[in-house]
């Protein structure tokens, strides 16, 4: 790893629409050529580390996770000069051991969203292009927060398949069921298409994942908010927590070439 000075970018879900040690430093409204972004970018430190965080639902939370402009987010953090994002995600859990107030670092994604707007490569091309996708979390960027993660003692996990969802609606426990089949540890409705977007630009990406429910039909009850709520107060701290102490090291990672 070589220092860099390009800030690390935060986008944070549900639960996560600000950051209380954060040292803001300016807000700015921004436009990109895929329109604007889901809120405005507070630019500030956290620790020494110089960061960006974007609100992913905007701030009061309102915009459903199928309509987010994920490219108008991604190309706003981009432009703002950042090479490195987390992406913070509320999400069901699926695998045994990911109940309510588990953090969890995933190293895989299945899509099973539609209609999203999810390249930025189309149009009036000049060339197709094809990027490799193997690895959609940063591998690098992934062992910082698991780092951080076990110095903590925190109740997580260090893998995990993502089954991005299209919402807003949860799942049916027949749904669960299929994405159980399919490998799947967790479901979230933000996933994609925003690692692809960060991949496409050439930005290092991280998914770092707070469980706030079981997902449906993988408990005796139905899924509530106050469930939801309850979890997240359990959970959100260590969340950020795992930010501040792996932020000095994702500052640090060499940008990758786009």
């Amino acid at each position: 790893m070589t220092a860099s000075t390009n800030p690390v970018g935060i986008i944070g879900g549900t639960g996560l629409t600000s950051l209380s040690d954060l040292e803001i430093v300016g807000e700015e409204t921004v436009s990109t050529r895929w329109g604007e972004p889901s809120d405005k970018l507070v630019h500030g430190r956290l620790g020494d580390q110089a960061v960006v965080f974007l609100a992913r639902h905007g701030n009061p939370h309102r915009i459903p996770p199928h309509q987010v402009n994920y490219r108008a987010n991604l190309q706003a953090l981009y432009d703002a000069g950042v090479r490195t994002v987390v992406g913070v995600n509320a999400v069901g859990g699926i695998h045994k051991a990911m109940g309510p107030a588990h953090v969890v670092v995933p190293d895989q994604v299945i899509d099973y969203t539609w209609g999203r707007a999810s390249t930025f490569f189309e149009g009036e091309l000049e060339h197709v292009t094809h990027i490799d996708f193997t690895y959609p979390y940063d591998q690098e960027g992934r062992q910082l927060l698991i780092d951080a993660a076990r110095g903590l003692k925190l109740d997580f996990s260090d893998f995990g398949v993502y089954a991005a969802t299209q919402g807003p609606r949860l799942e049916t426990a027949a749904e669960i069921r299929r994405l159980e089949r399919d490998g799947c540890d967790l479901v979230g409705m933000t996933g994609m298409p925003e690692a692809v977007l960060a991949a496409e630009l050439g930005m290092r990406y991280v998914c770092l994942a707070l469980v706030v429910n079981w997902a449906a039909g993988k408990s005796d009850h139905i899924i509530t908010m106050e469930e939801i709520d309850q979890a997240i107060d359990q959970g959100m701290a260590g969340v950020k927590t795992v930010l501040e102490r792996s932020m000095a090291g994702l500052g640090q990672l060499s940008p990758r070439s786009s």
